[in-house]
């Protein structure tokens, strides 16, 4: 009997290791955060498919073993604030660590033209809210398309809205909620003609729908009225009444000065009971179209500021009222840098616990290649405002839950455990940085070791992998979305 038993055990060969032959890519020995269960610890990191099957501390075998000794093994981070969509500025967000880049502030004109052209040709994961800016230029018959996402000032964004065309938007909406869009998208400070009356029809909507807001608030400063306290009264007012959730745009350049009165009312809502959160990017530039209806008169009373806190992004030409005027009568769409915060308030907000991060990523401006490895590299190794795994929680657990209410997908991401999405980040923590300036705004950060989207290597070894596309759609859940579907 023995003897049979120990011929059995050598043709078995050695002891394999735990799930040998199981996994398709294996991170080995990395430093394993997840910001849920709060785990921070040696582990390995067993993946099948587009899914973490396993999280071990025994050796795990696979076709692929990474060896991560030394690296931070993170969820992807989660980016709900990317207006920049086209394949440069993925690719840019891949070497952030960005996962996921979602356009739900504003939204895009035709969510299914959107998520059909980026079908098989996406980096990284994307979607995208239905947008209200959109919806009421159709209204007004003047109908924009991508790469547009306000209009010019004009009759469509500074006239309010006829019943008839509340009407149109409204349908407008439903058919792009049913098309996939994950929550509405207002930019309301674009569209000032949106009487208040307007702003909570459109919360109604959202809340018969199940699905957030995604805002951009009406104004900002401290000029009453129009104050930024005003503004953000005005949205959690609008959430109080209709019950629907609400997530408030950079609340660091809404309310600039007064960022610590506005997330004390974004604290004393939630403690009331209503679905509130906010976010906010780690510059002190905010950076919009010189020629939307923020600029509308009144501009720099409400800022405190002058021309020359605008510059244009890549020549670095501070604007005279000369330049100013000349640029805002144009109907061409000029992005320009606007300097109206200071670093001691952005740190402020940063540090806040109620505060996601979220890049406002756009071409020209540096947030849109370095906000995540800036926090990494500024705010928790070189300042410490912010532990590693705070960060964490802010650029990844934080957003996913947000979305949970659009869609049960969102379930999957932002934590690092099994059965969750293969969406994974592996990075040095001494050496992550961002590389982007005001004046170089397209340099990839550095120090993202491997980037994993849907259980494919994107970023191997610090080099993107060619030919790969990865991404996929975030979309409503289908229990969600209206049988019927209006034109």
């Amino acid at each position: 009997m023995i003897s049979r038993l120990l011929l059995l055990l050598l043709w078995l060969g050695p002891a394999a290791p735990v799930g040998a032959q199981t996994y398709d890519i294996v991170l080995s020995g990395g430093r394993v955060m997840d910001p849920e269960s709060g785990l921070d610890a040696v582990r390995n990191v067993g993946i099948t498919a587009d899914r973490i099957a396993r999280i071990s501390t025994e050796p795990l075998a696979a076709r692929r073993v990474i060896d991560a000794r030394g690296l931070v093994i993170a969820p992807g981070f989660i980016d709900v604030h990317q207006h920049a969509q086209d394949a440069a500025s993925g690719r840019l967000k891949a070497f952030d660590g960005v996962t996921t880049a979602l356009e739900m502030e504003i939204g895009v004109p035709d969510v299914a033209s959107f998520l059909q052209r980026k079908k098989g040709h996406s980096l990284i994961n994307y979607g995208t809210t239905a947008s209200h800016a959109a919806a009421r230029s159709r209204a007004f018959d003047t109908p924009f398309s991508e790469p547009t996402l306000v209009a010019p000032s004009g009759a469509a964004t500074d006239q309010p809205a006829t019943p008839q065309q509340l009407a149109r938007i409204e349908d407008r909406l439903n058919s792009e909620l049913d098309a996939g869009a994950l929550g509405i998208g207002m930019g309301i400070q674009y569209t000032p003609g949106a009487s208040h009356l307007e702003v909570i029809r459109m919360f109604r909507l959202a809340a018969q729908r199940g699905v957030p807001v995604f805002t951009h608030v009406r104004s900002f400063g401290r000029i009453e009225p129009g104050s930024s306290i005003e503004a953000v009264s005005e949205v959690i007012g609008a959430a109080a009444v209709t019950g629907a959730s609400l997530q408030i745009a950079h609340i660091n350049s809404s309310c600039i000065a007064d960022a610590p009165e506005c997330l004390s009312m974004v604290a004393g809502a939630r403690a009331r009971g209503l679905d509130v959160t906010t976010e906010a990017y780690p510059y002190i530039a905010g950076f919009t179209n010189i020629n939307s209806a923020l600029f509308n008169p009144g501009w720099r009373e409400k800022l405190g500021v002058d021309y020359d806190a605008l510059q244009l992004p890549d020549t670095g030409e501070k604007l005279t009222k000369e330049r100013f005027d000349q640029m805002h009568a144009d109907p061409a769409p000029t992005e320009v840098l606007i300097f109206m915060n200071t670093q001691e308030m952005v740190e402020t907000v940063i540090a806040n616990p109620l505060v996601m991060i979220a890049s406002d990523g756009e071409d020209g401006h540096p947030r849109n290649a370095g906000t995540y490895s800036h926090i990494l590299a500024y705010y928790v190794r070189e300042r410490a405002s912010l532990t590693l795994m705070d960060a964490i929680r802010k650029m990844t657990l934080m957003p996913a839950v947000r979305l949970e209410k659009s869609t049960a997908a969102a379930r999957r991401k932002g934590r690092l455990q099994e059965g969750a999405d293969a969406d994974i980040v592996a990075f040095d923590p001494h050496v992550v940085s961002d590389r982007s300036t005001y004046q170089a705004p397209r340099e990839p950060s550095i120090g993202m070791r491997y980037v994993i989207v849907n259980g494919s290597v994107l970023i191997d070894a610090g080099q993107l992998v060619s030919g790969n596309f990865p991404g996929r759609a975030v979309e409503l859940e289908p229990g969600k979305r209206r049988s019927e579907h209006h034109p």
